[in-house]
């Protein structure tokens, strides 16, 4: 009968040492040898008669070991269930070699295996303190949303010539060398670019400028930074190529004429809500949505400090050793030891965190239910939809179609459930902690966001 011992090697790190004697797997092998006779498909022999002598002699090698080596895998599962030892990823072969495994002369052997085990260790949510940042919704941030609504219900017209920071042109990018020469199969492609977006002192060689007027160009210099890297991007080029010319074909010149503040535009831009009937109405419905939108930033921002004082003050130890070998031989393609070594530092951060959060999922019975993750996709559906889907409820065969089958993506699922999950244990969290208002502008708020992201 099997027997598997367990010693310590090191930090929350085993061996477990599994010896077969023969009684364990001799009478499987012979089981699956007469199997493999039966489904066998060798040349001048009928399938089901090939003789047993012959099946053994070709094939029977493979089926001991592999037989040999499922009864080992079998009963070191069975051991680490009974004795629940909860260990990270899989046990790990120590220089156990299969060569020595032989049909012919059947004995006990012995199997070493290297574990690293979970640590054990508390969380303590009180006395987290928490900034909940109050973003005020000034007139400004108002003004310039009712300006973009106004544009985009607008109404596009055709000017004689630019003569507005707000123009919309329609134009053609042909590469040429300095002196404005067309380089044969040089790049050319369409584009439709607002004038604000060239660089500010660019603009003025665009005044005046009528339909199919050139303006010769290097993109470097006719556009700020982010906007060049854009230009270029669309025309099949790196940031690098920034000094080259083209020269640039004005197809079209255009306006958007901005909707007036009537009710045919309070209707088209809020088709949800009649009551919008007044620009004093549409601002407080705007003033609503911005601070709707800067709160759940806000509480993003909350969670986000939560997790890092959980990340940075619950102590815990790791298997290290192991830990740096399993990122070697554990993933799809094998890692040197310098590989691991590199990767190791942000994998055990990553681990820390699903282990604190698996467990405080755990101690709030945090739940997530199908029905969860089908409403999550018809909210992302709605989303795809631009908020347009509540204009025609949720009810149609259609959402639920899309739901259904978004149910059976796999990776979405998995996703979905990591995602939700979160949301849920963060929403428990925050009520647990300590927060205190903290006033900050939009602008600031912006760059803090920005600066922890990079």
């Amino acid at each position: 009968m099997a027997t598997i011992t367990r010693e310590n090697i090191g930090l929350l790190n085993d061996k477990l040492t599994v010896t077969l004697s023969k009684e364990d797997y001799v009478s499987g092998f012979e089981q699956n040898l007469k199997k493999y006779a039966k489904t066998a498909n060798i040349p001048g022999f009928r399938k089901g008669m090939v003789p047993a002598g012959l099946v053994k002699k070709m094939y029977g090698q493979s089926v001991f070991t592999d037989e040999v080596l499922k009864t080992v895998e079998s009963q070191l599962n069975q051991y680490m269930s009974k004795e629940a030892i909860e260990v990270f990823g899989q046990p790990l072969p120590m220089d156990n070699d299969a060569r020595a495994l032989d049909m012919n002369n059947p004995s006990d052997y012995v199997f070493a295996f290297e574990i690293g085990l979970k640590p054990s260790f508390e969380v303590d949510l009180k006395g987290i303190k928490v900034k909940r940042y109050v973003i005020e919704v000034t007139e400004k941030m108002i003004d310039e949303e009712l300006a973009r609504l106004q544009t985009r219900h607008g109404k596009m017209t055709e000017p004689e010539q630019v003569n507005s920071d707000e123009n919309v042109l329609n134009v053609s990018f042909t590469e040429a060398d300095e002196q404005g020469n067309i380089i044969e199969n040089g790049v050319q492609k369409d584009n439709s670019v607002l004038v604000k977006y060239f660089a500010e002192g660019f603009r003025k060689n665009l005044m005046g400028k009528k339909n199919n007027d050139i303006v010769h160009l290097q993109i470097n210099t006719a556009f700020e930074d982010k906007e060049a890297a854009t230009i270029l991007a669309d025309l099949g080029l790196t940031n690098e190529d920034g000094n080259r010319y083209f020269n640039m074909l004005i197809t079209k010149v255009g306006l958007v004429e901005k909707a007036e503040l009537n009710e045919e535009f309070f209707l088209a831009a809020y088709p949800n809500n009649d009551n919008i009937k007044s620009e004093a109405a549409i601002r407080n419905e705007i003033k609503a949505e911005i601070a709707k939108y800067y709160e759940q930033s806000t509480r993003n921002q909350i969670h986000d400090q939560i997790y890092h004082h959980l990340l940075d003050n619950v102590k815990m130890e790791f298997p290290e050793n192991f830990l740096k070998r399993w990122l070697q031989t554990g993933g799809e393609k094998p890692k040197s030891a310098e590989e691991a070594a590199n990767e190791y530092p942000t994998f055990v951060n990553q681990l820390k965190w699903t282990l604190i959060s698996t467990k405080l999922s755990q101690d709030n019975k945090i739940e997530v239910l199908p029905e969860d993750i089908r409403q999550f996709a018809k909210m992302q559906l709605f989303s795809y939809m631009g908020g347009q889907l509540g204009a025609l409820g949720d009810n149609q065969q259609w959402v639920d179609d899309y739901a259904n089958r978004m149910m059976q993506d796999k990776r979405f699922v998995e996703d979905s459930y990591h995602r939700i999950n979160a949301e849920k244990l963060f929403g428990v969290l925050e009520t647990n902690v300590s927060a205190t208002d903290t006033p900050i502008t939009i602008e600031d708020f912006t760059k803090m966001v920005e600066s922890h992201h990079h």
